[in-house]
């Protein structure tokens, strides 16, 4: 049997990530002989079925003196070029360590951690909000390397890319809305931060581990402000704050424990999260949407009825 035959790659992740293009077809084509080419490379053998997220294949492993490990494939992209610096940054401290990476493929090999123990998993919401927040306050805490994407640049593009946007939505009040954050990140552009963001940190980002009973995961590492890093546990498990029968209050009381354990000054942290409700709007009209998201309608409305 050939290495290449021992790459399991589940048909649910071909036919979601081969949907997206060419180029994704032509990657998933030449993943077996990618993942048998790291197998053979640092000298590892799979150890269990695959796991898939959204963009990336995580082949459980052992390495050679029988310890375990995970080994990421990923098509190289812009968002996870910088990961391996952001993880060599944060040396392990509230997030899965990187114990070998291949710049050119983006393929990672890291610590093991327990894919089937997500913090989602957690029923008690407010426990849940709380270990991640002391996760990222943990992250947070690091200042970014050299050479990653910056904030502040982002920040200005996508205030310069909004006149063209608006237009595209259909509601007036969505228009309105997404000319509010825009206002909010213009205050904010001459400070946009220096610390090592996670960008993507909800709680599906963080699994239990065995060094330590949870720790974060798949990083989209970015130098800027950490009141950027709130929207995506803000917004998590959506139905638990409609459940609660009050989601302005639900999302203040999300937004306040973030901010507390993390430390952040709450007016900033107010403004950088409509920064990132305007970044997806932004992304949602490039996608071809006519409408926001309701959940981030929800979020910056809350957020914006407190600052008034």
């Amino acid at each position: 049997m050939t290495t290449s035959a021992l790459i399991d790659v589940p048909e649910a992740f071909l036919t979601s990530y081969g949907a997206h293009g060419a180029s994704e077809r032509a990657w998933l084509a030449a993943l077996p002989a990618l993942g048998a080419e790291f197998l053979d490379r640092w000298a590892l053998r799979p150890d269990g079925p695959a796991r898939f997220g959204m963009a990336s294949l995580v082949l459980p492993v052992r390495q050679a003196d029988g310890t375990p490990a995970a080994l990421k494939l990923q098509q190289p992209r812009e968002e996870n070029a910088g990961a391996a610096a952001g993880l060599r940054a944060w040396r392990g401290d509230g997030i899965v360590r990187l114990l070998d990476h291949d710049a050119p493929s983006a393929t990672q090999l890291l610590e093991r951690l327990d894919a089937g123990r997500p913090l989602s998993a957690l029923p008690d919401d407010t426990e849940a909000l709380r270990i991640l927040a002391a996760l990222l306050a943990r992250l947070v805490a690091v200042p970014a390397p050299a050479g990653l994407r910056r904030l502040a640049d982002l920040a200005g593009a996508m205030v310069d890319r909004t006149p063209q946007a608006v237009p595209a939505l259909r509601d007036p009040a969505e228009r309105a809305l997404v000319r509010t954050c825009a206002a909010a990140v213009t205050d904010l552009l001459g400070d946009g931060g220096d610390r090592l963001l996670h960008w993507d940190l909800h709680y599906d980002n963080v699994l239990a581990g065995q060094r330590e009973p949870w720790l974060a995961i798949d990083p989209e590492p970015l130098a800027g402000d950490p009141g950027f890093e709130l929207l995506p546990a803000l917004d998590n498990r959506w139905d638990d704050v409609v459940a609660t029968g009050d989601v302005p209050a639900a999302v203040l009381r999300r937004f306040d424990l973030l901010t507390e354990v993390v430390g952040l000054d709450r007016e900033r942290a107010a403004g950088w999260t409509l920064g990132r409700v305007l970044q997806n709007a932004l992304w949602d009209v490039e996608d071809g949407e006519s409408a926001l998201d309701p959940a981030q309608v929800a979020i910056a409305d809350a957020l914006l009825a407190h600052r008034m």
